[in-house]
């Protein structure tokens, strides 16, 4: 008797009906471990970039394109693995990214020059790259729709925790190790991590969709296994059916698909809201510890400042994972970017000022928490809006547009800064923001509660 073929709406019925247990909390928890580390490596230039300018003698607009470099290999990188994984799989692309992160950081900590950090830090921008659009596609694959906005917010609220870690571990250590020391620390977790990611499987969603039924299916049984396990053997769920139109998938994957029908309109907003939302994000936090030396703060407080109005970014992120799920992703998003906006103007303007320490403080915090809101419902609108197919390329090309205004917009600080002062500078990141919140508005669906192939078919 002939086995019934497998389809993508069968994988997907099965994993809507999972309860979220303690297993795929794991694979949750190693995944995170990614934004976790990366956001260090990336948010350590922050602490570091004035030493770095102080040793190397740099002009601000030199310091602007060291601060600029690991964007542009994580626009490299975004686009190349968005596209590899919706072709291979998204489990061997995680892991190569591994690679190119952890050779990125050591040669960080040997650079002799100027060139060969911009060089370093590029090679090490290009692996972070690879992992965002990747590790969103296989979080928002095997989290059920009820919980997956939730879980894609809080994968994000890795990135204010590492952010303050990194600037922790740069308070510490900075005087005793030298800012290259700390990209040799930075190194080391990259083994680590690339052991542990040995245990994420293969997302069950793309194996189906890429025609691979077998494989999908004992991915997905192997899942409840674990599930049923973790539930003391109890009897799943039955499986959710799922509508007619999710039930109807398509072969192939491109670029060219992303602009096609309704995923052109969803497309455009994504690079708009990317470009500009990480305009404003990068070009303001790349140079706070800078901007705050040269407002007349020591190093070593301009490290602390930094690191305590960071701490508001992780009320931040618990805030938007709460009400993403209770309010929607659309509305979530325009309230965290109109917020952005505000709290930045009113930073720039009391960081300018020097012996206004109470102001600056609240001020920053009240920034931070909105800033680092935005980022986690950014993360998990993203993924939502394309089918497996697609996933990961769509996911990948707005995170590379993303790194495009990554790059962009501390260069552009380092340009404007000696012509607006920081008024000016912080000016730019308001508008920036205000731009990503009216193309949401206008351009924007809402996707809260619907399976993935619900929203896509």
């Amino acid at each position: 008797m002939a086995s019934i073929p497998i389809t993508p709406s069968d994988i997907s019925g099965r994993i809507e009906r999972l309860p979220m247990t303690s297993y795929q909390t794991k694979l949750f928890c190693i995944i995170a471990t990614a934004w976790f580390f990366d956001s260090m490596d990336l948010g350590v230039m922050t602490f570091i970039l004035g030493s770095i300018k102080a040793e190397f003698g740099l002009s601000i607009a030199q310091t602007g394109v060291v601060a600029s470099a690991s964007f542009l290999g994580m626009l490299l990188g975004a686009a190349v693995a968005g596209m590899l994984a919706d072709r291979f799989g998204r489990k061997p692309v995680f892991q190569i990214s591994m690679v190119f992160w952890g050779l990125g950081s050591l040669f960080c900590g040997l650079s002799t020059d100027v060139n060969m950090l911009i060089a370093s830090r590029i090679v090490l921008g290009f692996g972070m790259g690879m992992e965002f659009p990747v590790g969103l596609s296989i979080v928002s694959e095997i989290v059920p729709a009820n919980r997956r906005g939730r879980y894609l917010a809080i994968l994000e609220g890795f990135w204010p925790i590492g952010f303050i870690c990194s600037g922790l571990l740069s308070y510490l250590l900075l005087d005793s190790i030298g800012w290259r020391g700390i990209f040799f620390v930075l190194a080391v977790p990259a083994v680590f991590v690339f052991y542990i990611r040995r245990q994420v499987p293969e997302s069950p969603r793309w194996l189906s969709d890429s025609g691979q039924n077998e494989k999908a299916d004992s991915v997905m049984t192997s899942m409840e296994n674990h599930v049923r396990k973790t539930l003391n053997n109890k009897e799943l769920p039955p499986v959710v059916p799922l509508p007619a139109a999710a039930a109807q998938s398509a072969t192939g994957s491109s670029f060219s698909e992303l602009w096609k029908g309704e995923y052109g309109r969803r497309t455009l907003m994504l690079w708009i809201l990317w470009f500009f939302a990480l305009m404003g994000y990068y070009g303001l936090t790349s140079w706070l510890g800078a901007l705050l030396q040269q407002a007349g703060y020591e190093v070593t407080k301009s490290v602390q400042y930094t690191v305590t109005i960071s701490l508001a970014g992780i009320p931040g992120f618990i805030f938007a994972s709460w009400i993403i799920e209770k309010i929607g992703r659309k509305p979530t998003c325009v309230l965290l970017l109109l917020g952005s906006a505000v709290s930045v103007y009113i930073y720039g303007h009391v960081a300018s000022v020097q012996g206004e320490l109470h102001y600056l403080m609240m001020s920053g915090m009240f920034m931070q928490f909105c800033l680092f809101g935005m980022w986690s419902i950014l993360y998990a609108y993203t993924p939502e809006l394309y089918p497996t197919r697609i996933r990961a390329t769509g996911a990948g090309f707005a995170s590379s547009i993303g790194r495009l205004g990554s790059f962009v917009g501390p260069f552009a600080v380092g340009l404007l800064l000696p012509v607006t002062g920081q008024t000016g500078v912080f000016t730019l990141g308001a508008v920036s923001f205000i731009i990503a919140a009216a193309v949401v508005i206008f351009l924007g669906v809402e996707t809260r509660g619907r399976a993935l192939e619900d929203i896509s078919g």
